[in-house]
């Protein structure tokens, strides 16, 4: 059940009995309806559309969520638009690092002036750092002007909560702390028209100590299995090519159902789901990589030859220390596995730098993870310090010119790995999805290989959403310069 930590504004009596006793989707569905006419007689007297503008801080699961908060406002009525000074403005947050905060804040500085040339303009935040109750006191108390703010667990209310804004004075929230709810079948409006992001499961029961993602995305919660196809089945049929199964450990996918179910046999599932060519996952965690899905993988024509596979440090000593559950050994041994099983697979992976305690001889001990593995590609982070987590209240908080010292050496042999690793394709042909018009020249098209390289190539517009052959001609680094075959 879900448990509500923090309401202002939103009484639990506003509405009939009538609509309290509707299903989920069907009251929100009545919520919308009556936003239509707020939007409709707000157009009229405004002579004009009324804007929307949804900024995302964060990861492909936000990403996804904005979909559907996009596709709410634009049932509603408001029209899209890339400007901040749109009569609704909404950022779904992100609170992993602490410099993702910080860009909130000053962003929400540059509204507050917009607000007061737009007295109408509506601003809301939701997300994850909306369950921070530190964060959450900080905006009543500096951001007074904020309409609503709603966290991770009530994303689905978006119409009833952005209609109370219009119905009530003052700051809307609804903060949960935990839900068993899922609710899905609301608009979404789709950032491509040929893929798109599938949540197959939402919150994460791991723990890691550096991560705040358990507490303000709650404990792992597995969408049925049938809910999930049937939305696959919707997508290919309205001409999406590719999938992405997403959640914070889909490895871990179907535990907590009625009916368990393996990631892995999800997976086969999907492939039987005509129209999709391509399916892609992401985040998987080692300790719960089994080598039934390494069979699936290498047994498939559809998914991708890419798997991103969090390492976060090379050091045992410290993955201890971060509650990450594998060893240095383990996680090598499961690489190798993998390599082995499946020879053409991109290896790609997250690395932290500056754990609590972490010397320079653990960071040797990464780059020592880094040259055996050999990674396609590696996504490194200075250590970002989360109140709340265990890791914030250990000792030996590494100095900042020991952490820079460690970082600056991680990622030169990052980069030359990954160099090494993308060239290695150079002279081949490989079918790549074409995903947009090239942003520095028109005259090409930028396409995605299944093992995530990046290709671009002459092309025009009409090859969007298209799976054409591509001969790899020139490596430019991480990414190719091509020629299209067919």
């Amino acid at each position: 059940m879900s448990e509500k930590i923090y309401t202002k504004n939103l009484p639990e009596n506003f509405y009939s009995e009538d609509v309290a006793a509707m299903k989920e989707y069907e009251k929100q569905q009545f919520f919308l309806k009556k936003l239509k006419k707020i939007i409709s007689d707000l157009e009229d007297k405004k002579g004009r559309k009324l804007t929307c503008n949804v900024t995302t801080f964060g990861c492909q699961m936000n990403a996804r969520d904005s979909e559907k908060l996009l596709g709410i406002l634009l049932e509603a009525g408001f029209e899209e638009t890339a400007s901040e000074q749109a009569d609704f403005v909404i950022y779904n947050t992100c609170t992993v690092r602490d410099n993702a905060n910080q860009r909130v804040y000053g962003r929400l500085g540059m509204l507050n002036s917009y607000k007061k040339k737009n007295k109408e303009m509506k601003i809301a935040l939701c997300g994850c750092m909306m369950q921070e109750q530190s964060v959450l006191e900080k905006i009543q108390k500096s951001y007074g002007f904020v309409d609503l703010i709603f966290g991770t667990h009530n994303i689905y209310k978006f119409a009833e909560l952005l209609l109370r804004t219009f119905e009530t004075k003052g700051m809307v929230i609804d903060i949960w702390k935990d839900t068993d709810q899922i609710v899905e079948d609301l608009p979404v409006s789709r950032k491509y028209p040929f893929k798109s992001g599938i949540n197959i499961m939402f919150g994460c029961n791991n723990f890691c100590s550096y991560c705040i993602v358990p507490y303000v995305r709650g404990r792992e919660r597995s969408r049925e299995p049938k809910e999930i196809l049937q939305e696959i089945e919707k997508l290919a049929k309205d001409g999406v090519k590719e999938v992405m199964l997403l959640g914070q450990n889909v490895n871990s996918y179907g535990k907590n159902l009625d009916t368990p179910m393996s990631f892995a046999q999800l997976l086969r599932e999907v492939e039987k789901v005509d129209g999709i060519e391509r399916i892609r996952f992401m985040t998987s965690h080692p300790k719960d990589l089994s080598d039934e899905l390494i069979q699936v993988m290498k047994e498939s024509k559809k998914i991708c030859r890419h798997l991103h596979l969090p390492l976060q440090s090379g050091s045992t000593r410290i993955l201890e220390k971060m509650n990450r559950r594998y060893t240095k050994e383990s996680y090598l041994a499961l690489a190798e596995k993998i390599r082995k099983e499946i020879p053409d697979i991109a290896l790609t992976t997250d690395i932290i730098v500056g754990f609590p305690g972490e010397t320079l001889e653990d960071v040797e001990e990464t780059i020592d993870v880094v040259k055996t593995v050999q990674f396609d590609n590696a996504f490194t982070f200075i250590y970002s310090k989360r109140t709340g987590t265990p890791a914030a209240a250990m000792e030996n908080q590494v100095p900042e010119e020991i952490v820079k010292e460690g970082f600056d050496k991680l990622l030169k042999v990052v980069q030359e790995t990954a160099r090494m690793r993308v060239k290695r394709y150079e002279g081949q042909i490989m079918s790549a999805l074409v995903e947009e018009v090239n942003e520095q020249d028109s005259h090409l098209v930028t396409a995605r290989l299944s093992n995530n390289t990046i290709v671009h190539f002459e092309g025009d517009a009409s090859l969007i959403g298209q799976i054409v052959d591509v001969s790899l001609e020139k490596c430019e680094g991480f990414y190719y310069i091509g020629k299209r075959i067919r």
